[in-house]
C-alpha cells in the first residue's frame, strides 16, 4: 500500500494561516482552547495542534470548532488578502 504524499510547502503554509485564523477568532471571542475544547468535544492537544498549523483537521472538526466559539465555518477558514493565496 502506498503511502499518501506529503503536503508541499504552499499547503503547509496555508494550514498555519488558517491556524492562526481560527486563534484569533477564538480569541475574539474571549475563549481559551479549554473552553472551546469543552463545547467541542475536541481534546486540548489536538486542538492546539490545529491552531499551531500542525495538523490538517476534517471537515466534520472544522464544523465542531465553528459551533463551539458560535461563528460561520467560513469565519474559521476565511483568508486575508494580506496572507496572499
Amino acid at each position: 500500500m502506498s503511502r499518501p504524499t506529503p503536503p508541499d510547502d504552499r499547503v503547509i503554509t496555508r494550514r498555519r494561516q488558517v491556524g492562526e485564523q481560527i486563534r484569533r477568532v477564538r480569541e475574539q471571542h474571549h475563549l481559551t482552547q479549554h473552553e472551546v475544547c469543552g463545547r467541542s468535544g475536541i481534546d486540548v492537544a489536538t486542538y492546539s495542534r490545529i491552531e499551531q498549523g500542525h495538523s490538517a483537521p476534517l471537515l466534520d472538526t472544522l464544523i465542531r470548532i465553528a459551533d463551539a466559539i458560535g461563528v460561520p465555518l467560513s469565519d474559521l477558514v476565511r483568508e486575508s488578502s494580506c496572507l496572499g493565496g
